[in-house]
């Protein structure tokens, strides 16, 4: 985990390596001025010397503001370094995500995600930064000033070998009992998350349905995990403190009371006792240090592991070994394909065999669950098959190169999303180089340009994130135009006229018709009519195909066909 975390400082190696150095300079002066102080108290005040107290007297104030520069030049470059390494880990992490498949983004929620994203990444930058300053300048501090304290007196220095493995030995059980609970922590973050965006991304349907307390409710039981495995994580920590202070007073208690006997019997000077004390001072605050730091490590192990855990994701799907660039046409066909979700293991699509030419019109038809959406996700690869393949152009789609095959099969899902921006800059999803032109004949074909042009700044419209400001229907339209500005070979509708009227619903298939003859479409649909005029329909049943065939076919061969459209029809007269 370590080694994958510091490959990416990368770029900030020069700052990460200058902060520790200039905290040792820093460290190195600190360390003289005690020594500077006994000689002053000794030879200069006890001497009467005011030329000697004169010249330590400026040493000392040379020593204090080079320590300054030092100090803060080691706190500009560890600042530096730990942001750097921050931006490195959000934007390796972020780009990585880029990559998942399907099933990939399955195996982690959003919410999580974003947590791993923001609080875990700024749990490590903090950790990172008390690493490469303090860490470095707390155990050199101790190894400097109990060589001086050795120096002026090795008897009284035996206390501090008493007292370090004391409170090394405790701060690594506090650090080992308090993990586990950082770690349940922050998967109670990535609930709370959770809670969060799905209130706010529903907050229509929350008020609709006054459920404002239920939400109020989840959002507690959320919050108060956090605050109890918090809890529970600060209480074991919280006997840090104690430790760290118990074992400093009773190591200057100790010096003072053994060192004022030596004074009086002129085994040690003044100076040197006040020197020693100083010493003891900063090896104990160092030990204080050392243990924050173990506190902040242990925060930052688990924030750690659970970054490495999105930087080591490798997507399920990636270029083919052929990396085919071209598709050559439309075509379509399953051959003996099964698939099962990973996260799921249940089989949802069972021995699907399927034929469908290019520049056919094919309706899929199923109840809910049936694996309508399942089967039209195989064949731009946002899954891959469990068993059996999907050909494209007469290829099969895992010897294409991803890009190249998802730029000719143009989706528009069940839940499609639009973006913060305007009209025409979420259209330039479909092709980022369109001309307004071809934009405009994309929403005619999709219906969608006379409602465009009702709005004041038309195509210039701002669209709220999620598309909030426009309705259902009109966001469909939109979605369409946006897919069918890719000139796909191949067009999917994942069930994406459900929002608008019967109407509008036949122009955009006879618009299809018209327009794109040659492109394959593939249309998922509830209503029989939004599919009635395919040229042939797929009616599929709890994951296999139930039936195959034109609408006159189907009435004489299927009877769950039969059903859906009888009840329709019942249901339109009535």
């Amino acid at each position: 985990m370590i080694k994958k975390l510091v490959s990416r400082i990368r770029q900030y190696r020069r700052d990460t390596i200058l902060a520790p150095l200039l905290v040792t300079m820093e460290v190195v002066m600190e360390v003289i001025i005690p020594l500077l102080m006994a000689n002053l108290i000794d030879y200069g005040i006890n001497g009467n010397d005011l030329g000697y107290i004169v010249r330590i007297g400026l040493a000392l104030v040379a020593c204090a503001i080079i320590s300054l520069v030092f100090g803060v030049g080691s706190g500009r470059s560890a600042a530096r370094a730990s942001a750097g390494f921050a931006a490195n880990l959000r934007k390796d992490m972020y780009y990585n995500v880029q990559t998942f498949s399907f099933s990939n983004i399955d195996k982690f929620s959003t919410a999580s995600i974003v947590t791993r994203l923001t609080t875990d990444v700024t749990s490590v930058q903090n950790a990172f930064q008390m690493f490469i300053r303090t860490a470095v300048r707390s155990p050199i501090m101790l190894i400097f000033s109990l060589a001086m304290a050795v120096r002026i007196k090795a008897s009284l220095s035996l206390i501090f070998l008493v007292a370090i493995p004391i409170l090394g030995g405790g701060i690594l059980l506090i650090s080992m009992k308090a993990h586990p609970q950082f770690r349940k922590m922050f998967k109670n973050f990535d609930r709370l998350n959770t809670v969060v965006q799905e209130n706010l991304r529903g907050i229509r349907v929350v008020k609709a349905f006054v459920r404002e307390e239920h939400e109020k409710e989840k959002f507690d039981e959320a919050a108060e995990a956090i605050r109890r495995d918090s809890s529970k994580a600060e209480k074991i920590l919280a006997f840090n403190n104690p430790l760290m202070q118990f074992a400093m007073y009773s190591c200057i208690l100790l010096i003072s009371w053994i060192g004022a006997r030596l004074i009086v019997g002129s085994e040690m000077t003044t100076g040197q006792l006040m020197s020693l004390l100083s010493y003891s001072m900063q090896i104990l605050s160092s030990l204080m240090m050392l243990g924050m730091i173990f506190v902040m490590l242990t925060m930052a192990r688990a924030s750690g592991e659970r970054i490495v855990e999105i930087l080591d994701e490798n997507t399920d799907i990636s270029d083919g070994p052929k990396d085919l660039m071209e598709v050559k046409d439309g075509s379509i066909r399953f051959e003996n394909v099964e698939f099962r979700y990973k996260t799921a293991g249940e089989t949802v699509l069972e021995n699907i065999n399927l034929d469908i030419r290019s520049g056919q019109t094919v309706g899929i038809l199923g109840g809910t669950g049936s694996g309508k959406s399942s089967l039209v996700q195989l064949i731009p690869r946002l899954y891959d098959v469990s068993a059996g393949r999907v050909l494209v152009g007469g290829e099969d789609v895992r010897d294409y190169n991803v890009e190249a095959l998802r730029n000719e099969v143009s989706m528009v899902l069940q839940k499609n999303v639009l973006f913060s921006g305007t009209i025409k800059e979420n259209l330039r999803w479909g092709n980022e180089n369109a001309t307004d032109e071809e934009i405009v004949h994309a929403c005619e074909l999709a219906q969608a340009d006379s409602f465009i042009r009702e709005f004041p700044d038309g195509y210039d419209t701002l669209l709220d994130q999620g598309g909030t400001n426009v309705s259902g229907g009109q966001k469909q339209r939109l979605c369409i135009a946006r897919a069918l500005l890719k000139s796909p070979k191949i067009l999917i509708l994942d069930d994406s006229t459900s929002a608008v009227d019967t109407r509008t619903d036949a122009l955009i298939r006879q618009a299809f018709k018209d327009e794109i003859p040659g492109v394959t479409k593939i249309i998922i649909a509830q209503r029989v009519a939004s599919v009635q005029d395919a040229d042939q329909i797929i009616v599929l049943d709890d994951g296999k195909i139930s039936a195959v065939g034109d609408h006159d076919t189907l009435m004489k061969t299927s009877t769950i066909y039969r059903e859906v459209y009888e009840s329709q029809q019942k249901g339109d007269n009535e």
